[in-house]
C-alpha cells in the first residue's frame, strides 16, 4: 500500500512531507477541510510513509456496503445518541488502547464555518496525547505534517494558535476556509 499510495499521489503532482515522530497515540488534525477529496488525499499521504489511521466518520456512513469497508480503513461511527460524549469516549479509547491515532477536521464540516470544534483539545489533554498538525495546501499540492502541538490547557488561546498556523494554506474551495477567531473559546 506503501508504494502504491506514492505512485498514485506522484502521479496527481502531489508532495508529501510527513516528518513527525510516529507517535503510538496521536491525534491528527487536518485542515483546511472543504471537499471529499481531503479524506482521499490524507489516507493516500499517511499510507504512503507507512502509517494507519483511524478517522472520524457520521454513522449514517456506516451502511452496508460501506460500513464493513470503511471500518476496515479505520473509520470510527460518530453521531450516535449513545448517552456518552464524543470527547469521553474518545479519552476512553485512547486510554485503552495500545496504539491509536485518529485523524479529525476541527472545522467539523466542508462548510464555512469559523466555529471550529475544540472537544479534539479536550481528548488531547485528557488522554495525555500528542496532536499533529497536518494540512492539506492545493495550490501547492502539498501535504504536510510536520509539527506537534501540546495544549496548554487555554482552549480559546490553543484554538486560536492553530487557527494561526492553518492560516496561509488552501482547501480545494478556498471560501469554504475560515480561519477567523471571533467565536473561539464559546
Amino acid at each position: 500500500m506503501k508504494r502504491l499510495s506514492s505512485l498514485i499521489l506522484r502521479l496527481f503532482g502531489w508532495k508529501v512531507s510527513i516528518t513527525v515522530p510516529d507517535y503510538p497515540k496521536s491525534i491528527i488534525c487536518v485542515a483546511p477541510h472543504t471537499s471529499n477529496w481531503d479524506f482521499i488525499l490524507g489516507k493516500l499521504a499517511y499510507a504512503s510513509v507507512g502509517r494507519k489511521a483511524g478517522f472520524l466518520m457520521k454513522k449514517f456512513w456506516f451502511f452496508w456496503p460501506l460500513g464493513p469497508i470503511f471500518k476496515s480503513m479505520g473509520g470510527v461511527p460518530v453521531g450516535g445518541n449513545t448517552g456518552v460524549s464524543l470527547t469521553a469516549q474518545l479519552i476512553e479509547r485512547f486510554k485503552t488502547s495500545a496504539k491509536l491515532n485518529v485523524a479529525i477536521t476541527p472545522e467539523g464540516t466542508r462548510a464555512r464555518t469559523s466555529r471550529w470544534h475544540t472537544g479534539f483539545l479536550h481528548v488531547a489533554l485528557e488522554a495525555n496525547v500528542p496532536i499533529t498538525l497536518a494540512y492539506i495546501d492545493f495550490p501547492t499540492k502539498t501535504i504536510n505534517m510536520s509539527e506537534t502541538f501540546v495544549p496548554s490547557g487555554d482552549i480559546s488561546a490553543d484554538m486560536k494558535r492553530i487557527k494561526e498556523y492553518f492560516r496561509p494554506y488552501t482547501g480545494k474551495y478556498a471560501d469554504k476556509f475560515s480561519t477567523d477567531t471571533e467565536t473561539d473559546g464559546q
